[in-house]
């Protein structure tokens, strides 16, 4: 509970990946690492392995917008998105209405309007008036739509009572040409002037904002001489969402510090004292445990797939990870386990683990390697997992997710358990270490943590229709790579597979896993959809029957 309020203390400002906050808890961890007396697993001995994360964007010096021989204010009446890139355009506008492709309605017009070589300017409105985010009203999508279709600039008009975007606040991918926003009377003057086939003058000057990111690393080295090589990755994120806003999907108007008490001040509080507790026991572990504490879990898992693309220890001499996430809360005695049909030998241990402890838990096995959190990329590399949680609630990605509703001696429990279950996959001193078979797990049960996940694995609002594809979640400059499909699924159904890179569904381009997510939304079980991707290098188009969600 210490570690808990340390991490969840407002001072930390919601430890979003990069910020003051996040450098104060992985110092935290790694200082609390160090006194344990384990090693550092970074280069040169360190607890970090850094790597650099675009957050954001500035804008520079030399950024301009003039219409009808009117100097648009910068900053108050419009502004670069993130997103946008940079350069000077200048010529015909077209007006583009709302930005994306009506079929079937009438008013249909941009989907045959002309705009190679031009700047178009589009309402940032969905036209059907959602009250919901939708891919018709995403203006990363409506920029990138233009771009793909020629136009050499976007510009995208604001409602009245709309806010400019703050640049610094975007993640999502750079597009070909500039785009901006642009609010109140200059709106107004630049959709007649648009109407009217006038001209515009349009430099845009949008920097990166790189910030260094930091996983934090420290092991534990195994004592036999013929599995000590051998690696047991133990995990948990201790990132947040900051102060919300966007990131916070169950939350997006709030703009408080969001402390993630329980997602995951409680699993990194959890990871610190299983690593006290194996550095601190009598006995010794065959195979050598590495303690891994990820940032980037909230922005799209970017530290564990950072670890499992550039391993600090010999990929090939990992043998299995287990992952906390959310463990802070449990109620009616229910711990939830993912992963456990990644290894034929997961179910008989977690039973008989269960059975040692003081008082045993009401275990819920979800055979799934797949999931939102830190496990999914270790999984994806063909490792065995298991992730330990104790199910979402109503503070889920809300300010109000505080230690106080943290359940200490729970969470003891589950430390206990998760030692436990570490020094047996380990082995302890009788060279008894645990082999596990991997295998493939085809399906995805009803689970706990599938109220918080969408089709691009990360959290979102629920919906019913289902694809069946497993994203990977690296970012792209373009389309979304699918690094797998779920057995029986609409996806595998239609003749998708690892490795295609989705670029289009149902009529709409697929820039990134945001734009996939909208126009999977739209869509209803039983609708069948054109799927179109890039195999090998070439265009394939599918035909997909979706089907419905398991998530509820």
């Amino acid at each position: 509970m210490a570690h808990v309020r340390y991490l969840a203390d407002d001072a930390l400002g919601g430890r979003e990946t990069g910020m003051p906050g996040a450098r104060c808890a992985a110092d935290y961890i790694a200082g609390f690492f160090q006194e344990l007396g384990l090693d550092g697993a970074g280069p040169d001995g360190s607890f970090y392995q850094t790597f650099s994360v675009q957050m954001g964007s500035k804008v520079g010096h030399g950024t301009s917008l003039e219409v009808d021989d009117r100097e648009v204010a910068l900053g108050q009446e419009w502004v670069p998105f993130g997103f946008s890139s940079s350069g000077s355009v200048s010529g015909n506008l077209v007006y583009g209405g709302p930005g994306v492709s009506m079929p079937g309605s009438p008013d249909d017009r941009y989907a045959h309007l002309d705009i190679q070589g031009k700047i178009v300017v589009v309402e940032g409105a969905d036209p059907s008036q959602s009250t919901v985010a939708t891919v018709a009203g995403d203006p990363h999508h409506k920029a990138s739509i233009a771009a793909g279709r020629g136009a050499v600039g976007v510009l995208i008009l604001l409602g009245e009572s709309e806010a400019l975007p703050n640049p610094e606040g975007e993640t999502r991918p750079t597009i070909k040409i500039p785009a901006a926003a642009v609010s109140g009377q200059a709106a107004d003057l630049l959709r007649k002037v648009a109407m009217e086939n006038g001209t515009v003058d349009f430099t845009t000057v949008v920097e990166p904002r790189m910030v260094e990111a930091k996983n934090v690393a420290a092991f534990l080295p195994g004592t036999d001489p013929t599995v000590a090589r051998e690696v047991i990755v133990v995990g948990a994120h201790y990132d947040h969402l900051g102060y919300g806003g966007g990131g916070s999907s169950l939350s997006p108007e709030s703009s408080e510090v969001h402390n993630g008490a329980d997602d995951n001040a409680s699993g990194t509080g959890a990871l610190l004292e299983v690593a006290r507790q194996l550095a601190e026991a009598d006995s010794n572990l065959d195979r050598t445990v590495l303690f891994l504490a990820f940032t980037g879990e909230e922005k799209g898992l970017w530290g564990s797939t950072h670890y499992v693309q550039n391993p600090l220890k010999p990929w090939e001499n990992t043998v299995s990870m287990v992952n906390m996430d959310m463990v802070g809360r449990l109620r009616d005695n229910i711990l939830t386990v993912y992963g456990t049909g990644t290894a034929q030998e997961f179910p008989s241990i977690l039973e008989e683990i269960n059975q040692t402890q003081p008082e045993p838990f009401e275990l819920s096995f979800i055979p799934d390697g797949v999931g939102a959190s830190d496990h999914n990329p270790f999984y994806l590399a063909k490792l065995p997992v298991l992730m330990l949680f104790t199910n979402t609630h109503s503070e889920y990605h809300r300010p109000d997710d505080d230690w106080e509703l943290i359940n200490g001696p729970g969470l003891d429990r589950i430390v206990g358990f998760a030692s436990d279950l570490t020094r047996t996959i380990a082995g302890h001193g009788a060279a008894d270490a645990l082999a596990l078979t991997f295998q493939e797990t085809p399906t995805n049960p009803h689970g706990a943590m599938a109220a918080a996940e969408d089709e691009s694995g990360s959290p979102s609002r629920s919906f019913s229709a289902s694809m069946g594809t497993i994203p990977d979640m690296t970012p792209r400059d373009f389309g979304v790579r699918i690094a797998g499909v779920r057995e029986g699924s609409a996806a595998e159904k239609a003749g998708l597979q690892g490795g295609d890179i989705l670029v289009e569904f149902a009529g709409h381009e697929i820039t990134d896993l945001y734009a996939y997510t909208y126009a999977l939304r739209e869509q209803k079980p039983g609708d069948e959809v054109d799927v179109v991707v890039i195999r090998d290098g070439e265009r394939k188009t599918f035909k997909a029957v979706l089907g419905h969600s398991t998530r509820r």
